[in-house]
């Protein structure tokens, strides 16, 4: 019997014009060009597209970037694909009229559409983020809300998306959203062996804090104490938490481990417990044929029902319609 022919790769389109930062090139790069096929990753087909594919884009450092699609190949891309503008090295540079046409008529299709850091300025020229949220590093969010009072400005998250757009904040948050936009559309799995080749963390919500209180030695104490905690949670996460419970295994009153921990991470425990058992849900979904109940034990859920409702308001689905999703993408793969 013939093996099921294999679907064509998710296009990226990465648009390339003078002023992208270089930085977040290479982190779109590194998630959509590497070839890890053979760790069960899907493949992946990233182009760089610019008005001139002929003419190598300057970057900063002395590096250039080498197109090698006209921005007119975006009218080919569907819903299943993804546009991506990189960070912009200054949002008061003029943005090619072609590059914002393209982004106009790929969202006008249906197309996702995503910006790192200050790239949301180029989103919200291109009028994209008119009446949607959206966010950039928290240094320029009062100089996007001021220059497009249209949009409704995020000070603190790291991404956040609105009717098919996503924008992220500076510099590691690229990465946050890039790995968000692989777990979204192939798993958590797929998206936790990207980071894991990358050695990064594989999961930070969009709704965490984008930076966090100066270090000084008692906080770090408290943060080996806090990444202690987090790995005792992690190792146990059928058992039931709490606060209480949490801090006692960092030696802390409740009080004071709650304080620490969001200013160590951003996030609440509680908040950063519920996503990691979002998240360990995913993968076991993906990969096991356990019943949902056995699922919702093992990530710590306690019930179906719990898990249902977290998987609503996390990703907006249950967990036998995401179980369903990526196995019919898992058979379209081979």
């Amino acid at each position: 019997m013939a093996p099921p022919p294999e679907t064509r790769p998710q296009r990226i389109a990465l648009l390339a014009f003078p002023g992208v930062r270089a930085f977040d090139v290479s982190v779109i790069t590194e998630v959509w060009d590497s070839d890890r096929t053979l760790r069960g990753v899907p493949r992946f087909a990233l182009h760089r597209a610019a008005a001139d594919p002929h003419a190598p884009v300057p970057l900063r450092g002395g590096l250039t970037l080498t197109p090698d699609r006209p921005l007119t190949w975006l009218d080919d891309l569907t819903p299943m694909d993804l546009v991506i503008v990189p960070g912009i090295e200054d949002p008061d540079a003029d943005v090619p009229p072609p590059v914002l046409d393209a982004l106009r008529r790929a969202h006008s299709t249906g197309v996702p559409v995503a910006s790192l850091c200050a790239g949301a300025f180029v989103l919200a020229r291109a009028g994209l983020l008119d009446g949607r949220r959206a966010v950039t590093h928290w240094h320029l969010a009062r100089t996007l809300a001021t220059r497009h009072p249209a949009v409704r400005v995020e000070p603190d998250a790291l991404f956040v998306e609105d009717s098919g757009i996503w924008t992220s904040a500076g510099t590691a948050a690229g990465i946050d959203l890039c790995l968000h936009l692989v777990r979204t559309a192939h798993g958590a799995e797929a998206a936790a062996t990207v980071a894991r080749s990358m050695v990064t963390a594989p999961f930070r919500t969009g709704t965490q804090a984008q930076f966090i209180e100066h270090p000084t030695p008692r906080a770090d104490r408290d943060a080996d104490a806090l990444a202690a905690v987090r790995a005792h949670a992690l190792a146990h996460l059928s058992e039931p938490h709490t606060v209480a419970s949490l801090a006692a295994v960092a030696g802390m009153s409740p009080r004071s481990f709650a304080r620490h921990f969001q200013a160590s991470t951003g996030t609440t425990p509680l908040h950063w417990l519920i996503t990691q058992r979002v998240a360990a849900a995913q993968k076991l979904l993906e990969l096991t044929d356990h019943p949902l109940p056995e699922v919702a034990r093992r990530a710590g859920f306690g019930s179906e029902v719990t898990m249902r409702q977290h998987f609503a308001s996390h990703l907006s689905t249950s967990p036998r319609a995401y179980r369903n999703a990526f196995r019919h993408r898992a058979l379209d793969r081979g």
